[in-house]
């Protein structure tokens, strides 16, 4: 019996440590009703190379032993890199240095045709511009062009924070939380911050999941090393704050009861 007492003691002791969030706060597009919406949104975002990225550059034409040449690296196979978003961890294998390195020029080098530039530009436009040159070494050539450091962090209150590598490339905020493990009950969802670095500036964004403009605003297609924050709640704070100061006590108490416990 007094053992009872004690555990249903611990965990009331426990649930009000927890502390309690509204539901309220957990929706996402709460301004959508429940009848028939819709909203236009932007096109999908095109990322332009960058100084730092790291291209895979693989070259095929109908005359194969000429073609080899322009291939010093090795393809990466849809096996060995995947098709779907790889979270990178400690442990994770890093990508054998197959790509071409954009220098802080935007350029990169490439066998006879010389350094290129690069940056500023699509994949697709770099893959046309490369195709016409290599018209004069090769008989219809074609060219594919992936790039093999996009990444995007998400950190604060989700249920799994990491640094995400992203194969194809695209990816919406949406996504990347959903990759992450959702925002927890703690998080802050009307206060999303988004940090982004592009051509040596940094910008700073905010993005309420709680209204369907999100879907509209330029934060909402992540681009290459954007870092996706979200925020404690209050409750979350307040929540820490008496778990500190009250879990040595109850901690204390538990011993001492255990040890009156043992002496009968």
């Amino acid at each position: 019996m007094f053992s009872l007492r004690l555990l249903v003691g611990f965990l009331i002791s426990t649930q009000w440590l927890t502390g309690c969030v509204s539901t309220q706060h957990l929706a996402y597009f709460q301004d959508v009703s429940g009848q028939k919406a819709s909203l236009t949104i932007p096109d999908r975002y095109v990322p332009a190379i960058q100084p730092g990225d790291i291209l895979s550059v693989q070259v095929s034409s109908l005359n194969p032993e000429a073609t080899s040449f322009f291939n010093p690296y090795a393809a990466i196979t849809v096996a060995e890199r995947g098709n779907v978003p790889m979270q990178v961890t400690n442990t994770t294998p890093l990508l054998p240095a197959n790509g071409y390195l954009v220098d802080a020029n935007g350029m990169i080098e490439l066998p006879m045709l010389g350094k290129v530039k690069v940056s500023g530009q699509t994949i697709t436009q770099v893959k046309d511009r490369l195709r016409e040159s290599l018209k004069e070494y090769l008989k219809e050539p074609t060219v594919n062009i992936r790039n093999l450091n996009f990444r995007v962090s998400v950190m604060g209150e989700v249920a799994r924070p990491s640094l995400f590598s992203i194969p194809n490339e695209q990816i919406t905020l949406l996504e990347a939380l959903s990759l992450s493990g959702d925002v927890t009950i703690y998080g802050r969802r009307d206060n999303v911050l988004i940090i982004r670095e592009e051509n040596g500036n940094r910008s700073f964004g905010r993005i309420d999941l709680t209204q369907r403009d999100l879907f509209n605003s330029p934060y909402y297609y992540l681009h290459p090393n954007d870092i996706v924050y979200v925020e404690p709640t209050r409750v979350r704070a307040a929540t820490a704050d008496r778990t500190n100061q009250l879990l040595p006590i109850i901690l204390s108490g538990l011993s001492f009861l255990a040890i009156i416990v043992s002496q009968f």
